[in-house]
C-alpha cells in the first residue's frame, strides 16, 4: 500500500502556500495544521480528499478519542479540539477550490465541530503553581556567576521578571533595545519577536533593584568585557568549541542569538530545580507580574498602566487572562471577610474599577 496519495500531497502543498501567503501563518502553525491533516489521512486509509464523506469525519473523531500521545496517555481534550478545527479549516478551504465545490458538502464539514463537552473540558482553568517574586529571586541566587554563560543565565532569569518579556522577545532582544537610564525596553517588532508583531515600549516592573542591578552588571560585562555592540544579542547563544580531549563543549558566549526558545526553558528548568522549586516556564513570570500588579495597583489608571506595560491593549486581558487569584489567597480573603460588618457603602476606588470592568465587558460606557 502506498504511503502517500499524490493528489493529496499536491493539495497540501497548495494549502501551505495559502496559510503562509494569504493567512500570514508562521511555520509552527503550518506544521501543526499539517499534522492534523495527516491524522485525518491516516484515519481514512489515505483516500483522496475529493472522496470526502461524513462517515470519514465520524470515524476520525472516534480514532482521536482512542489515540494516544508520545507518553502513551490518551490525547487531551485541547489536542482533540485543535486537531478537529485544523482539519475543518482545511476542508473549508478545499470546498472553495475549483473542482471541489460540488464534491464537498458544507454540512458534512460542520461535523468536525468539537463537542460542547470537549470545549468545556479544554477551557477549564487548572491552577498551577505561580512563583512569587521571592521565589524567582531564590532561583536566580541558585545560578552561579563564575563564567560568562552563568552570568547570562542568571541575568536572563532576572530580566524576564524585571521586563515581563515573553520568551520570543528574550531570544531576539538586542543590547540597543534596553535603556537603563530610562529603565525601559523597546519591543521593536521589526527586530524583536513580539506577539502579533506589536511594537511597544515597557518600563522595568518594581520587583526589586537587586534584580535590575544583576541585569545592569551583566550588560556592562558584555559591553566592557566582551566588547559587545548595540546590535549584538542581549542574551547570546552558547559558543561551542573543542575541549582538551577534542570533544565538543561550551566555551563561552557567541555573537548570535538562540535559534529557538528551548535553551531558555532549559535555563529556567535547571535554575528552579537547583533552588528546590517546581519548574515553571518563562511565561509564568508574566502571571507573577500580574498578581503583583493586583496588589500594588490601587486605581483604574494604575492598573491600565500596568497592563499596558505588559504589552496588552486592554486591561481586561491582564485581568482575565493573568489575574486569577491563587486558591491560598482566595481562602485567605474569604476568611478575612467572614464576620465583616455589612455596609451599603462601597470603596470609591472599587466602584471605579467595577465600572471600568463593566464597560470593557459590555463594550459600552459605564
Amino acid at each position: 500500500m502506498s504511503r502517500y496519495c499524490a493528489e493529496n500531497e499536491r493539495l497540501k502543498h497548495e494549502y501551505i502556500s495559502y496559510l503562509r501567503d494569504a493567512k500570514g501563518k508562521q511555520q509552527a502553525s503550518i506544521d501543526s495544521a499539517l499534522r492534523a491533516i495527516a491524522r485525518f489521512e491516516a484515519s481514512t486509509g489515505l483516500k483522496p480528499f475529493r472522496k470526502f464523506r461524513i462517515e470519514q469525519v465520524r470515524k476520525f473523531r472516534e480514532d482521536l478519542r482512542d489515540a494516544t500521545g508520545p507518553t502513551g496517555e490518551p490525547l487531551s481534550a485541547s489536542t482533540i479540539i485543535a486537531t478537529l478545527r485544523q482539519a475543518q479549516d482545511f476542508f473549508v478551504w478545499l470546498s472553495r477550490e475549483p473542482g471541489f465545490r460540488k464534491s464537498i458538502n458544507d454540512n458534512d464539514i460542520m461535523h468536525f465541530t468539537p463537542s460542547e463537552r470537549d470545549n468545556r473540558i479544554a477551557s477549564a482553568r487548572r491552577e498551577r503553581w505561580i512563583p512569587e517574586v521571592d521565589d524567582v529571586r531564590r532561583a536566580v541566587d541558585a545560578v552561579p556567576e563564575d563564567t560568562p554563560i552563568a552570568k547570562r543565565d542568571r541575568a536572563l532569569l532576572a530580566f524576564a521578571l524585571v521586563s515581563g518579556a515573553r520568551d520570543g522577545a528574550l531570544r531576539t532582544l538586542r543590547l540597543k533595545h534596553v535603556d537603563f537610564t530610562a529603565r525601559s525596553v523597546f519591543h521593536d517588532a521589526r527586530e524583536v519577536a513580539t506577539k502579533n508583531g506589536k511594537t511597544f515600549k515597557s518600563f522595568f516592573f518594581p520587583v526589586g533593584d537587586d534584580l535590575a542591578q544583576i541585569v545592569s552588571d551583566y550588560v556592562a560585562f558584555l559591553r566592557d568585557g566582551l566588547h559587545f555592540g548595540p546590535d549584538d544579542p542581549l542574551f547570546p547563544s552558547t559558543q561551542v568549541g573543542h575541549g582538551e580531549h577534542r570533544d565538543f563543549q561550551a566555551v563561552g558566549l557567541s555573537r548570535e542569538p538562540w535559534a529557538t526558545t528551548e535553551p531558555i526553558r532549559r535555563i529556567f528548568r535547571e535554575a528552579f530545580t537547583n533552588a528546590g522549586l517546581p519548574y515553571v516556564n518563562p511565561h509564568s513570570f508574566r502571571k507573577t507580574i500580574a498578581r503583583l500588579g493586583q496588589r500594588l495597583c490601587k486605581t483604574p489608571e494604575s492598573w491600565k498602566a500596568w497592563s499596558q506595560n505588559m504589552g496588552h491593549e486592554s486591561e481586561a486581558t491582564t485581568f482575565v487572562g493573568y489575574g486569577q487569584v491563587a486558591s491560598e489567597r482566595q481562602a485567605q480573603i474569604i476568611r478575612e471577610l467572614t464576620g465583616s460588618r455589612i455596609t451599603n457603602a462601597l470603596d470609591p476606588a472599587l466602584v471605579e474599577t467595577l465600572k471600568t470592568a463593566l464597560a470593557l465587558a459590555t463594550g459600552k460606557e459605564a
